[in-house]
């Protein structure tokens, strides 16, 4: 296969809201320029760039994949990206190495809340972009309205450089403004097209939409500016070396027309990504720093540099292992070689370097700056690690993703995989680092988190298809906490005669409270020799097991101190195990008097939203007994920063969908424990009560 030079290249990120016909494009994009011989379908889950199992039964992108196509003797590198807001943060990883994006807005609905999102993370990276209003053929279609939401949402510098040809099922080709041509398509799917003059009412309507153009690229820079005021006009060549420089320096954002269903815009939109986008080379210098040192370090992103590549995805496939998917920065990386893992300092062999066509894949002697390749079975090297000459160190900035908002438990469905799920969710977590997983060291159980019921429902589908594990999810228990409110003090006594040694243990305890969050301490005040120094720790163990299983719930109880101040013992009957009881039973007679209550985890949360739903999400936060700190505006959208327990956030992810419309997200921390409520307390003992007796499960809160 052909190595392509810096200036050859185009890295494109597509993104956008679900559903906007994302991936519907790409197949038009790799059929028009001939790299495939159908155009794939969505609905029959043909297309290159969704082929997972669980992507074509639901008919959705699930991650990010990577497909290329050449057109005027440049290969454009294609990252489909998801749009769904469960797994939109995998576009966030894909723009990370692309040097432009594709945002495709939705003809019917315009701009939509991912396509905000999306946007957001392309303007993070400073990426150029261009746009183009999708699905023109559908029912209800307006590109007119479709751009007023663009403009309205994006800035008056997203500017139509084409308007559509017939609206709706009329909807039948495309008027080029730069040209001022039309370009009309069969309605057959073939992608064949006529290119043609304009007349009539199109000439009308293409002639002044074409001075608002002129307009904006005047705009651009002060020359343009001086000569379209003198004459009143720009020449074709200033027009478009204007709009080139203008999409370049991220000043001008195009807006194109398509229906990737019907095959209709492809080629256009080809020419002017190819012919508006910068290539590599005119990105750089990519910056990162010296691991060594932590300096700032950087490269032009030329072929004759040292080599670097980032590592921005990892693809978990249960037959050929891992695949890493990376863009090359600087120099060359050829195939069966060695390179350096700077981020982990380690050697790491590579095998074949592969260049993917959706799950396709073609092997290829070496890539050059600028160009995104994969390699499969890298022992060291994980998403957002950096590969570069060990002589020559940089480490580029990883991409940090958005902590999860809501957590299940797991339960494997058998002994087998309950052996080998720790296995299985390192290798899922590697493939998308928005999954987290860990083991509650209260409550033992294993918990799973994710962005959203779905995400982790899917999760569990890529388990049980890809590597054979079945696993449940049920509500996390909440890790309450008991301590107590007073001073007290009790004796534990343990005497137990039987044929031959008896069992003699006597101890004086006093509990005494503490600060929240001090835990547990343990005080030796023996005088005289009451009890004998070697039997004292087993009261304090006696104790230690005793708390760890609670007193009102089955919860440990915490920040509070044991004295133990006399005692008796017996020369013969006397042990460990006698001690060990009556530290026990001291405790639990001690914590009837002591004022035993319940503790609940309290958590910092932080909720962004836009501004109107703000009345609906207070009002919902006080009803979770939340405790609201403030509001700070952040651009369009408001924060709400509170304290609410745990157990009334457990389903909030949902709530927060329901009341926002998904325009909404948070994340939360734990802040402090507090004591519950009496009337909570009684349910939560009550249940508690009840699973002891064996009449149903513990409640979750």
């Amino acid at each position: 296969m052909k190595v392509y030079e810096i200036f050859e290249i185009r890295n494109l990120g597509i993104i956008g809201h679900g559903s906007s016909g994302k991936t519907s494009l790409a197949s038009a994009l790799l059929y028009c320029s001939g790299t495939v011989n159908r155009l794939g379908k969505v609905d029959q889950g043909t297309t290159v760039t969704d082929f997972d199992d669980e992507e074509i039964a639901r008919k959705v992108s699930i991650s990010s994949s990577l497909c290329h196509l050449e057109w005027k003797k440049v290969k454009l590198n294609i990252i489909d990206t998801p749009g769904y807001g469960a797994f939109i943060a995998d576009a966030k990883a894909a723009l990370r190495v692309a040097d432009a994006a594709l945002v495709v807005v939705d003809g019917v609905a315009g701009v939509e809340v991912q396509t905000e999102e999306a946007w957001g993370y392309a303007a993070g990276f400073d990426l150029p972009r261009v746009l183009v209003v999708n699905e023109l053929d559908r029912e209800n279609a307006s590109y007119a309205r479709a751009l007023e939401s663009i403009t309205n949402a994006f800035g008056r510098q997203c500017v139509a450089v084409q308007l559509p040809i017939g609206a709706e099922h009329e909807f039948s080709g495309v008027v080029d403004l730069v040209t001022l041509k039309a370009i009309v398509y069969e309605k057959d799917e073939s992608g064949r097209h006529l290119v043609s003059e304009l007349t009539g009412d199109l000439a009308e309507a293409a002639k002044a939409a074409r001075e608002k153009l002129k307009e904006s690229v005047a705009e651009v820079d002060d020359t343009l500016m001086e000569k379209f005021l003198e004459s009143g006009d720009l020449s074709q060549e200033d027009l478009v070396a204007g709009l080139t420089r203008g999409v370049k320096e991220r000043r001008l954002f195009p807006v194109l027309c398509a229906s990737a269903l019907l095959n209709i815009g492809a080629h256009p939109l080809l020419d002017a990504l190819v012919g508006y986008l910068p290539h590599p080379g005119e990105r750089g210098p990519y910056r990162g720093e010296n691991p060594k040192d932590h300096t700032p370090a950087e490269r032009k992103g030329t072929a004759g540099e040292p080599y670097s590549a980032f590592v921005f995805k990892t693809i978990a496939d249960p037959y050929s292992g891992k695949i890493s998917l990376f863009r090359v920065y600087s120099g060359v990386i050829r195939s069966d070689s060695t390179v350096h893992n700077v981020s982990r300092d380690a050697p790491e062999r590579l095998g074949s370097i592969l260049v993917l066509q959706g799950k396709e894949s073609q092997a290829v002697g070496e890539v050059r700056a600028g160009d995104i390749a994969a390699v499969p079975k890298l022992k060291e090297t994980g998403t957002g690690d950096t590969l570069a000459d060990k002589a020559h160190p940089i480490v580029y900035p990883s991409v940090t993703f958005p902590e999860p908002s809501i957590s299940f438990a797991l339960q494997p469905k058998s002994r087998a995989d309950e052996e080998k799920i720790s296995s299985v969710l390192h290798r899922l977590i590697e493939e998308d680092p928005t999954i987290r997983y860990r083991r509650d060291p209260q409550t033992h159980e294993l918990i799973l988190a994710g962005t959203s019921d779905l995400h982790v429902e899917v999760a569990l589908a890529k388990m049980k298809k890809k590597f054979g594990l079945e696993a449940i999810l049920h509500t996390p228990k909440v890790p309450y906490l008991e301590t107590i409110k007073r001073k007290a003090e009790a004796q534990g006594k343990h005497k137990k005669q039987t044929g031959g040694h008896g069992q003699y243990g006597d101890c004086w305890i006093k509990l005494e409270p503490l600060q929240r969050g001090a835990g547990f301490e343990f005080k030796d005040e023996i005088f005289g020799g009451s009890i004998p120094k070697n039997f004292i720790p087993s009261v304090e163990k006696g104790i230690q097991e005793a708390r760890v299983h609670g007193f009102l719930a089955g919860f440990p109880v915490v920040d509070f101190r044991v004295i133990l101040f006399d005692g008796s013992y017996h020369t013969v009957d006397s042990s460990d195990i006698a001690f060990k009881i009556a530290g026990s039973l001291a405790f639990k007679k001690a914590m009837e008097e002591a004022g035993a209550t319940l503790l609940e985890p309290v958590m910092n949360v932080e909720i962004g939203a836009p501004e109107q739903f703000m009345g609906d999400l207070m009002g919902d936060l006080n009803s979770r007994r939340g405790h609201v700190q403030g509001m700070t505006g952040q651009g369009s959208m408001q924060v709400i920063k509170a304290q609410v327990p745990l157990a009334e956030m457990l389903t909030y992810a949902s709530t927060l969908k329901s009341i926002t419309g998904g325009r909404g997200s948070y994340r939360m921390t734990m802040s402090h424990y507090a004591e519950v409520p009496p009337h909570q307390q009684a349910k939560i003992i009550a249940a508690h009560k009840a699973a002891k007796e064996g009449k149903e499960a513990p409640a979750s809160h």
